[in-house]
């Protein structure tokens, strides 16, 4: 067996996806799936197609800017599909592809764990500013 430099674990490792790469395509995946807005539009759009102006009222905070990056975003990764019915004004929906659905447990269980451990969370933080 021959021995491999450092250079080549690492090349063997990508394409192997260690999302422990910083080059890693899989790591590059959960950085997006990491991000707050990601993970309240995937939410929201659990209940079916969801009107621009819809998830826009239902997360708090978005502003216009970020929540089209984050569509364009997620319907570039195939999480997302966008229909455009023609009609004035024109009808735009946005609805979870497969891709998005098979996410969909994954980002609802981090929501109702947040939902469910603010309270200790808080105390822990407040424990710790103290000391």
């Amino acid at each position: 067996m021959a021995t491999q430099t450092a250079a080549q674990r690492r090349e063997e490792a990508r394409i192997a996806y260690d999302a422990y790469l910083a080059e890693c395509p899989a790591r590059q995946l959960l950085d997006r799936i990491s991000d707050k807005w990601v993970s309240l539009v995937l939410n929201a759009l659990a209940g079916g197609p969801q009107r621009y102006s819809d998830l826009s009222r239902v997360i708090a905070g978005v502003s216009q800017k970020m929540l089209t990056q984050t569509l364009r975003n997620l319907e570039r990764d195939g999480l997302v599909s966008r229909a455009v019915t023609p009609s004035v004004p024109v009808r735009v929906d946005y609805a979870l592809t497969g891709l998005g659905e098979s996410l969909l447990p994954v980002v609802q269980a981090a929501k109702a764990w947040a939902e469910s451990h603010i309270d200790e969370i808080h105390v822990a933080r407040t424990a710790y500013d103290h000391r």
